[in-house]
């Protein structure tokens, strides 16, 4: 069996860390970088000219997962639903020889302000990333009206084809 890196991206509160972090649990031989840490500086800004150095690091981490001979890798992040950032990110890591695997997790604007509601975010919930949609030939999973269990299945389903 070839490797395998599992990208998992979509807007926050969509539900990316939640599932990368059960789906990892449940393969063995597994690495998990949420990538939102490797570039966690205060203040965070959007703005900040430095902020895709950080893409450096996810492809370093990346590549070390992957040298290393894990068969699964997964990473997740919002970053990786803006095609430029994913492709550069792709193209810097060094390993060879494997799979990705991109899954998009989705859910309506409704089921996002109840997510972020839920998780007592004051701050204003941001459609922005949701409506960008889904990088090419990603698998699209609707979060809506699913409970966590039902999602990972969905994609242990896609990851053992």
């Amino acid at each position: 069996m070839r490797q395998k890196l599992i990208i998992i991206s979509g807007s926050p509160c969509v539900g990316k860390t939640t599932v990368a972090n059960k789906l990892y649990e449940k393969f063995n031989n597994s690495a998990y970088l949420d990538s939102d840490w490797v570039w966690c500086v205060n203040p965070f800004s959007i703005e900040d000219s430095r902020l895709r150095n950080g893409d450096k690091n996810v492809s370093y981490v990346l590549s070390n997962y992957l040298n290393s001979k894990f068969d699964y890798v997964f990473c997740s992040s919002v970053i990786f639903t803006d095609k430029d950032i994913r492709e550069n990110i792709l193209k810097n890591i060094e390993a060879k020889n494997y799979d990705i695997i991109g899954i998009s997790l989705m859910c309506s604007e409704k089921t996002l302000f109840e997510r972020h509601k839920k998780r007592g975010d004051n701050n204003e919930v941001s459609y922005y990333w949701l409506r960008l949609g889904s990088y090419p030939g990603d698998y699209i999973i609707n979060t809506d009206n699913k409970n966590i269990n039902e999602i990972i299945e969905e994609i242990k389903n896609i990851i053992i084809k």
